[in-house]
This record gives structure tokens, C-alpha cells and sequence, in this order.
């Protein structure tokens, strides 16, 4: 059948495509003939470039080009990257040039110094062997925090920027007149986001405009950034994106090369393909996380929050990525007092750059860094106070009759029903046979921790959205502004049309990441997909609605306002016809009315929505090797209303995994000369499915009142809870032992080592 009843759990229909091989990945659509590129890279952290000759790379066999900054420059381009930086109380954050191609000086290892272009992959790298390069060196800084020598003379001490939020004496006094006072420092390791699909791009001109095929998360911004880099009108510049292998905030970014090959591409007149590798993409891509956060939570006698502070020191890297200085800072601000009631609260962030890759959005960009602050926080303060860490959070949820509600930070929430969530993931998750099962653990030698956290997650991106219908003889198009990594978009897009007009699911077929059919969109990101295009659909769905009906009304002699439409036909007074949507379309078809054929419309939200929920984790440790174990994971989240409870579902898995793998295993390391020590998946430790615990979801909604369907984004929830959950979840197993001060990732050695240290302290 392909009427289901909406909101139901629907197979992806995209999958089919791509277990069979048959995706159409930007390598599998390169143009034959293609020129072939490879980047020469900064050999070391931070250094002056007193000489690059590229002579002998420039008359090797089948090179058509190399480019440098001094070329780039000459060739009339703008070297330089676009990006937004923070506004201060004072002024703006630092803004110091980024180059496409580094311009007299290197900043981190993997830098982009030059580009080589020629017939094939081989030739390419054989040319760029060729090209003599010296850097004299400069000292190297990792931060987080000031000091080093200065990266760029606008930033004096590498300060990119420091930003607050909040009463600052108002705080001090309330934790100066709390019972107890709380204080933890939280460093969140460097992740690397590590799509399947690594960045790539191929470019070609199509007669004078400028075409580039992209694996990213939209494609607009590109779009801007190539017509400002290369003068040219964005009218002249087609984007587009096809099926894209993962993403996770990485793509969303413009970086370097894909403006180094649209250069390249306009100059020589030919298709110009690069596909990064995996350890090139450790050296160049956008980091995550990377930060460390001083918490201090004031309480009262009976546990309640008298007040938060927060104190931040967040690593750049050696630029401003396109949002860098936002997401530890006002994104950050965003979930920083969760979902309790707080009414003094104070945010003060500083950004630093260092010898090292930007760093930019990484699933939940902020909001997980906020969430896992302020939870395991909450964990040290319910073993310090002793008392239950669920009983705790009781006492300090944001009661339901105070919606909406305007947080500590200004942010307004629509609802929450956060104790009832809480207390069917307690049920879910059985708290009660808890006790049982650390017995068991401890006959068979190990130690086992529960952890609790209970997130919120503010939804980010454009509040507004287009949809376009285009009813064709023999398929729906629908085109959508957002773009797929790999989500299920097709699928659920595709089946909410269905729901909301009676089109058969298999008749509509979902289009996006074309600059040319979809003027604007805003794009994948901040969990807004789903919800911004369906309010767009909806809108669209309405906007179809009345003007086929006055078409309608027109045909059949009746007041257009008795026309009606149930989602699945028009009904007309007095007349026993029911046309469905398609049929109308046809009867539009034959009556020449192409204007009616094809309708876009927008769809406009005041506000976004707030998934939250609680996750609770359970931790086995062998405490003879370190080794840990996430042994349970149970999820109860508040989404709204679920279009597709199984693609909710799926997202669910896969932020969690992402979140147990930098809990567990992932860092990235550099050593004291800005050398990458993880550069590959030897040494870059990704979860394995035998790391990764079935992981049991359940939902219990509350529809946010922000827009018409109730929903909520659940895109990166699972992300923003994970971190806490499991590092709780390891205090509650080590701190029997005396173990407290132990940071992510929960390596078999840090914890060996904690266990020893504190056994060695102890005797």
C-alpha cells in the first residue's frame, strides 16, 4: 500500500540506491577528460616562507597549471576566505585575513600552499615533489588560553575574541551567599568529524558561467563565496550538490580548495576535479569541540540552583572558520542553563587562535559543549550534596505552568514537560534494577556507573524556507532547499507531501542542491531541515490548495469559497465531483493553465523548536586494564510530533555513536612542532560496532507550540546528550575508587592510570 496513516514509520526509499551501488557520489559523475589536482601543504606548524619556486613543477609532464598565492593574486582573484566574526560589547572579534593559498607565511600543518593541476592524480603529485619550498620556522601554539607568539599581528596574544553574557556582580553575590558551591573544570577533547565520503569537488565551465559539483550541506554560500573570490556574478555561477556521503557541520563550510579549483577551472578553461584523502582531511578539515570550561553552580540547603557561571577558553585554530567564534560563544549561550530553573547566570568566553585547522561546527555545534558543562556538572553536584541525581534535576526543571519560558540567557522555550520525560526514561531505562546489575559486575571483577543527563537543544539556521511543486504528466517534483547527507530526506520529504495531499509517495520524487532550479535555501544544519522544509511544504500544500480550488470554482460555476480540500480531495457543493490533487492538475494541464503547474511558496517560523530529553548511560571498567564498556544506553526524548519515528530513530543512533566515540576513543593530537600525531584511522580512533550498545529509544512528545506540525529537530539530540550521560556515568563507576579529575576520551590508559594514581595516593 502507499497510504499510510501519517507520521509512520517508512523505509527510506534513497537506500535502495545506495546499497545497490548505485549513488551518484561527485566521483562518480566526474566528467571524462577531467584535469586532476593535488595540493602541496604546509610541511610545518607555523613558519615564514622565504622561498617557492615552482619552475620545474610548472614544465613537468602533463601540467596544465600551478597555483600559488602570487598567481592566484595576479590572475585578478581575491585570496581570501569569507567568514563572520562575533560582535563585542567594544567593537567585533578579530578578524585577520584567511588565504585561500597561504600568502608569506604558514600557520598550521596542512595548510594549502600550493595547487598542481595536470592530466592525472600521478603527474600531479610527481609536480608537486618538484616544488622547492622553504619555511623558516616559528614556535608553535596549542592553547586553549593566551600566550605564544602571535599568530597574527590583529589578534595581540592570539585573542580572537571575549565575549559575556550576564550580571556578573548579580552571580558573584549569589554564589557567595549559597549554601554549597559547586566548581568542576571540563576540558572537551578535538574531534574530527570524519565523513565516509571525504570533501571533493570537480568544476567546469559550460559556456561562460562557472559550474561546480560539490559534496556539501547546501549551496548557496559557495555559491557567494566563489562570485566574491572570483569577481564574477553570482548569475554567472551554478552550485551543485549531489548525493553527499556525511557531513555533520564539516560541509557546511566553504574551505580552500573548492575556490582553488574554481580558479583553476576559470583560468584553464577545463574541468578541474579534486578528491581529498583521508589524512588529508585530518590535516585540513574544520575541527570540532576542542575547548575547556570552568563550571561553578551555587545551591541552596534544600538543592536548588542558586546560580551558574560558566568560564570558557575555546581553541580556533590558526583562522576564523565561516562561524568559529559563534559556536562556543552565542550558540553556546543558547542551552547553557538546560532546562532548569535558573535565574542567575553568567557566560564568559574567550576564543584563542592556534597552530592548528580551524574549528567549526560539529554535530550540535555548541549546544553539545553547553549541555555536557552543565550536566556533568550536575553529576559532581549530586554526588558533593548528596542527593539522587534524578531527584536533583526534580527539584530544578523549569515547572510546565512557567511555559513559555525566557531562560537566563534570553532564549525562550515554548513548552516542556521535562519531569514526566524524566521519569519514563527512569522507567526505560530500569534505574531500579540498577543495583542488581553493579553486583553482578563486581562478582565478575569490574566496577559499573550510571549516568544520567537531561539535555535541551536549541534548533539553529534560517527561520524561512521554499518549496516548489512542479506537476509533471507523469511525477511530482518537489524541490527543497535543504540538502541531504545521507538523512532520509528524500523519504521523508517526499511522504509528508503524500500526507498532506493525497499524491502517491511513489509519484513524488524530491529535488535539491541546484542553484539553478532552487533559487535559495537555506540549507542542511542546526537540526532545521525537517522542520523548515516541511513548513514550507505545508505552506505550499495550502497555497496549492486555493488556487486549484478557485480554478476549480471557476470550471464548475461555484463560490470558490465552498471549495474544500481533506488533504486527499476537493469537495464542491451540490456536485458529487472529488477530484484529487493529480486530477485537478490534469484538468489545469488541458485547460493551458501551466501557470498553476508549478507553484513555490514560502514557509516562515517567529521561532524554533527545543527538543530535550534524558539519557541514561551504564559503564562497565575492568579495572585491572582501563578498558570501558558502554553496556546499556537507554534514550527517552520529547521530539514534538514524529513525521518518521524510524528516520528519528536512526538520527538518534548515530549522534549517540558519535558521542560515545569522543567519550570513548577519539582525540585529535598534535605534538610540541604543530605535527599531526593522528592523521590516520591507525591512530584516529573511530567507534567499532562492538564499542556501540544497542541503543533503546523511546519518545514522549510534547508538539512545540512554534509551528504548525508540533515538531521538534532531532538531527543532532543524540550528540548533545551522549557526553555527559557517559562521563556521569564513569564518575558514578570511578568515584567509589576516590577517582574525580579524569577527562574525555576514557581511554583504557586514562583510566588505568586514574585507578593507579588514586590506589598509589590512597596507600
Amino acid at each position: 500500500m502507499e497510504k499510510f496513516g501519517k507520521s509512520q514509520p517508512v523505509r527510506r526509499v534513497e537506500d535502495v540506491r545506495f546499497l545497490t551501488g548505485k549513488g551518484r557520489y561527485v566521483d562518480d559523475i566526474v566528467p571524462a577528460g577531467a584535469l586532476q589536482a593535488f595540493f602541496l601543504r604546509a610541511p610545518v606548524g607555523h613558519g615564514i616562507i622565504t622561498e617557492m619556486d615552482t619552475s620545474m613543477a610548472e614544465e613537468a609532464e602533463g601540467v596544465a597549471l600551478v597555483l600559488t598565492a602570487d598567481s592566484f593574486k595576479a590572475a585578478g582573484f581575491v585570496n581570501e576566505m569569507d567568514f563572520d566574526v562575533i560582535e563585542l560589547e567594544d567593537g567585533e572579534g578579530a578578524a585577520p585575513p584567511r588565504p585561500v593559498l597561504a600568502d608569506g607565511r604558514v600557520r598550521f600543518v596542512g595548510e594549502p600552499v600550493a595547487m598542481i593541476v595536470a592530466e592525472t592524480l600521478a603527474q600531479a603529485r610527481d609536480a608537486a615533489e618538484m616544488i622547492s619550498l622553504e619555511v623558516d620556522d616559528l614556535p608553535c601554539w596549542f592553547g586553549p588560553g593566551p600566550g605564544g607568539e602571535d599568530i597574527h599581528p590583529e589578534a595581540p596574544g592570539n585573542l580572537a575574541y571575549d565575549w559575556s553574557m550576564g550580571d556578573e556582580a548579580a552571580v558573584e553575590a549569589a554564589l557567595a551567599a549559597s549554601d554549597r558551591v559547586v566548581t568542576v573544570e571540563l576540558p572537551d577533547n578535538r574531534v574530527a568529524a570524519t565523513p565516509m565520503e571525504p570533501r571533493g569537488c570537480y568544476v567546469e565551465m559550460e559556456g561562460g558561467r562557472l559550474h561546480m559539483c560539490f559534496n556539501g550541506q547546501g549551496v548557496w554560500g559557495a555559491k557567494d563565496e566563489i562570485a566574491a573570490c572570483l569577481g564574477m556574478e553570482a548569475s554567472e555561477i551554478r552550485v551543485t550538490n549531489p548525493d553527499v556521503g556525511g557531513g555533520f557541520g564539516l560541509k557546511g563550510a566553504t574551505h580552500p580548495e573548492q575556490l582553488a579549483i574554481a580558479a583553476a577551472a576559470k583560468m584553464l578553461g577545463r574541468t578541474v576535479h579534486w578528491m581529498g584523502e583521508r589524512t588529508e582531511g585530518f590535516l585540513s578539515d574544520n575541527g570540532g569541540r576542542d575547548l575547556v570550561s570552568t563550571a561553578t553552580l551555587g545551591f541552596d540547603a534544600e538543592g536548588r540552583i542558586t546560580a551558574y557561571k560558566v568560564e570558557t577558553l575555546s581553541n580556533l585554530g590558526a583562522y576564523n572558520s565561516n562561524y568559529g567564534q559563534f559556536i562556543q560563544s552565542e550558540l553556546f549561550s543558547k542551552v547553557a542553563p538546560g532546562t532548569y530553573a535558573i535565574d542567575k547566570a553568567l557566560l564568559k568566553a574567550k576564543g584563542y587562535y592556534t597552530n592548528s585547522a580551524p574549528v567549526d561546527a560539529y554535530r550540535g555545534a555548541g549546544r553539545p559543549e553547553a549541555i555536557f558543562v552543565l550536566e556533568h556538572a550536575m553529576g559532581h553536584a549530586a554526588l558533593q550534596l548528596g542527593i539522587d541525581p534524578f531527584e536533583l534535576r526534580r527539584r530544578n526543571f523549569i515547572p510546565p505552568d512557567s511555559f513559555p519560558y525566557t531562560s537566563a540567557t534570553g532564549v525562550t522555550y515554548d513548552v516542556g514537560e521535562f519531569a514526566k520525560v524524566l521519569s519514563r526514561a527512569e522507567e526505560h531505562s530500569d534505574v531500579a534494577g540498577f543495583e542488581a546489575r553493579k553486583a553482578e559486575s563486581e562478582a565478575a571483577g569490574k566496577l559499573r556507573g550510571l549516568g544520567l543527563c537531561y539535555y535541551i537543544e536549541s534548533i539553529l539556521g534560517d527561520k524561512q524556507e521554499f518549496a516548489t511543486v512542479v506537476f509533471g504528466e507523469n511525477e511530482v517534483e518537489l524541490h527543497v532547499g535543504t540538502q541531504s547527507n545521507g538523512q532520509g530526506h528524500e523519504t521523508v520529504f517526499a511522504k509528508f507531501l503524500s500526507d498532506q495531499t493525497g499524491i502517491p509517495m511513489s509519484r513524488i520524487r524530491v529535488v535539491m542542491g541546484d542553484s539553478d532550479i532552487i533559487e535559495w535555501g537555506g540549507g542542511t544544519g542546526g537540526s532545521r531541515s525537517v522542520t523548515m522544509q516541511n513548513t514550507a511544504t505545508l505552506a505550499a500544500k495550502d497555497g496549492i490548495a486555493e488556487s486549484f480550488g478557485a480554478f476549480l470554482a471557476e470550471r464548475e460555476g461555484v463560490d470558490p469559497a465552498e471549495v474544500t480540500f481533506d488533504d486527499e480531495r476537493f469537495r464542491l457543493p451540490g456536485s458529487n465531483l472529488s477530484p484529487t490533487m493529480l486530477e485537478v492538475a490534469e484538468m489545469a494541464r488541458e485547460a493551458g493553465r501551466d501557470d498553476l503547474l508549478k507553484q513555490t511558496h514560502k514557509g516562515s517560523l517567529r521561532n524554533m523548536s527545543f527538543p530535550n530529553g534524558a539519557h541514561v548511560a551504564e559503564v562497565e571498567i575492568d579495572p585491572e586494564t582501563g578498558v570501558t564498556k558502554v553496556v546499556r544506553y537507554t534514550v527517552t526524548d520529547d521530539f514534538g510530533v514524529l513525521i518518521n519515528p524510524m528516520l528519528a530513530e536512526g538520527q538518534v543512533h548515530g549522534g549517540v555513536a558519535q558521542g560515545i566515540g569522543q567519550a570513548l576513543t577519539e582525540r585529535v593530537v598534535f605534538d610540541e612542532e604543530g605535527q599531526l600525531l593522528t592523521a590516520t584511522f591507525m591512530d584516529y580512533a573511530l567507534p567499532r560496532a562492538e564499542d556501540v550498545p544497542m541503543i533503546a529509544f523511546h519518545h514522549e512528545g510534547t508538539p512545540s507550540t512554534f509551528n504548525a506540525m508540533g515538531m521538534k529537530g532531532c538531527g543532532e539530540a543524540g550528540t548533545v546528550g551522549a557526553l555527559a550521560a557517559i562521563s556521569n556515568a564513569m564518575l558514578g563507576a570511578l568515584a567509589p575508587l576516590g577517582v574525580s579529575d579524569i577527562a574525555m576520551p576514557f581511554t583504557p590508559e586514562r583510566v588505568w592510570r586514574a585507578i593507579e594514581e588514586t590506589r598509589v595516593a590512597a596507600a
